[in-house]
């Protein structure tokens, strides 16, 4: 009792001269502080060889996530050059185990369903957004099924319907818009494409009802069902907050919007009339014999929307300015439609754009370069070892695949910073070692043949059973845009501003940071037109 009085006395009298904020403020720094002592020797002291090394970090909980988050690329080359191609580091209190390289994306996105599982990472970000039972919340048979019914309503016939809509839409937000009145003029490249890339994808893929929307309050609704997708919903997308009550109360109006044109359309017993994937998904069955459900129908035109929109968005800025930093590039572009298609410069259509090989390299090359996802994840639902590797991924971890890092490594791509589309010439010596996806083997997971593509150091679409099924879709949609954007302006950067804006990473998407301001100037033949 002595020595414990000897000791509380004194600590009595020091507490007693605080406030009690102070005391809990001392208390938790005190905490903090052994909690990162600890940390800190936990992770010098006890190592696995059997484990990939672990990215030394002070913060318990936060570990790498601020580093990652500014700049995934950033980190992931860094940590390559100190552990190799396979690494692990704790995102948010996750040890997320990173496989780099063609081996790496083969091993995680070419995963089997027993040993891998997409649903437990996306579906708590997903659901709320896109809506029940489909996507991630359904099992992944089903979510097959559904891909191949999106997939065989992008067929040839539809696709060379989506050309002419696509080039109207743009010419028509040009002639309405204020920023493009007068021969000259500066823009907000990321803003102006946003809306022109949800413009177009709703009259073509989405359908007339759907665009005639856009003008109104859907569009409040698109933004507001947007922020869903906000990064702390991977972990909190349940949490009352402001952004969540908006994201649940758009969703449901978003879907009793298609909901009553689908009623609309059924009630009026019309025959199909258009190529839109509405009338697809409501004509299509299950393998069970049943029709897919309305709601169900409703939910997925979501998910199409949401889940396009930001690469085509991003993609289709991304390209305007690069071009606004080549002037010589915008305009070889402007002399292949004129020594292709014509010096009177017929309306788009399908087969004129196929012919478009430097505007198709255009798209290429910024998609290799500024690929929409920079990182891939799987949930580990059994134990896998990594080949090549005495190391085994135990079910406590998730995946992380990054094939933009592949895209941009001097060994398959020479000077893979510089953006030159030329670089996909015949026989170019920029071109490197590239293996083309679609050469690689093909497999059917369900919504038909389609290769597994992940050998390949070129994947902006994914690889595997998830490999992004619009593909096809966002080719001829970056590719319409583009070449009718080359019809009607010059650009270039602003007066003393060279190369780019760099990248945001704050969300599930990359994109260009906000602003991106360049000059605009209309050629002189749509002028007088």
């Amino acid at each position: 009792m002595g020595v414990l009085a000897a000791v509380s006395e004194p600590l009595r009298n020091l507490l007693s001269n605080k406030s009690t904020s102070v005391v809990i403020a001392e208390g938790l720094l005190s905490f903090l502080v052994v909690a990162i002592v600890f940390n800190v020797l936990s992770q010098l002291l006890i190592k696995n060889p059997k484990e990939p090394p672990l990215v030394f970090y002070w913060v318990p909980f936060i570990g790498s996530t601020v580093t990652y988050g500014i700049d995934p690329y950033k980190f992931f080359f860094s940590c390559r050059e100190k552990y190799g191609d396979v690494f692990t580091f704790v995102l948010l209190g996750k040890k997320t185990t990173v496989c780099l390289g063609v081996k790496g994306n083969e091993f995680i996105l070419n995963g089997k369903l027993k040993d891998v599982n997409a649903e437990e990472v996306y579906s708590p970000l997903t659901t709320p957004v896109f809506g029940k039972e489909v996507v991630y919340d359904c099992p992944n048979a089903k979510l097959m099924e559904q891909k191949k019914f999106v997939k065989f309503g992008l067929t040839s016939d539809a696709l060379r319907s989506y050309v002419p809509l696509i080039a109207e839409e743009v010419q028509k937000f040009i002639a309405r818009s204020a920023i493009f009145q007068g021969p000259k003029g500066v823009f907000n490249v990321p803003g102006i494409m946003a809306e022109v890339t949800i413009y177009t994808a709703s009259r073509s893929l989405q359908g007339k009802e759907v665009r005639s929307k856009f003008d109104s309050s859907f569009a409040d609704l698109y933004h507001d069902l947007d922020m869903g997708f906000s990064p702390i919903n991977f972990m909190l997308p349940w949490a009352p907050l402001p952004h969540n009550r908006k994201r649940d109360y758009a969703q449901k109006k978003m879907a009793q919007t298609y909901l009553e044109i689908i009623k609309a359309r059924r009630e009026a017993g019309s025959q199909r009339d258009a190529d839109d994937m509405i009338w697809n998904l409501m004509s299509s069955i299950y393998k069970n014999g049943t029709p897919v459900p309305d709601l169900e129908v409703a939910h997925m035109m979501i998910a199409l929307l949401m889940a396009g929109q930001h690469s085509s968005s991003s993609t289709s800025a991304w390209i305007l300015l690069r071009l606004a930093t080549r002037p010589d590039i915008l305009e070889e572009l402007y002399q292949e439609q004129i020594s292709i298609l014509g010096a009177d410069m017929p309306p788009l259509d399908y087969e004129s754009l196929q012919r478009l090989t430097l505007n198709s390299q255009v798209v290429k090359e910024t998609l290799r370069i500024h690929a929409p996802i920079h990182s891939i994840m799987r949930k580990v639902i059994a134990p896998m070892t990594v080949e090549g590797t005495p190391y085994t991924i135990p079910t406590s971890r998730v995946l992380l695949a990054a094939p933009g890092v592949t895209s941009k490594t001097e060994d398959h791509f020479p000077q893979p910073d510089l953006w030159e589309p030329h670089r996909w010439d015949e026989g170019s010596a920029l071109q490197g070692s590239n293996k083309d996806a679609d050469d690689d083997e093909k497999i059917d997971y369900g919504y038909g043949l389609v290769t597994k593509g992940a050998n390949s150091p070129y994947l902006p679409f994914g690889a595997g059973r998830h490999r992004c099924i619009g593909e096809a879709f966002a080719y001829v949609q970056l590719g319409a845009i583009t070449a009718t954007m080359v019809r009607e302006f010059r650009l270039k950067n602003l007066d003393g501003k060279e190369g780019v804006v760099g990248t945001d990473y704050s969300s599930l998407f990359s994109r260009p940071l906000n602003p991106a301001i360049v000059q605009w100037e209309r050629r002189e033949n749509t002028e007088k037109a």
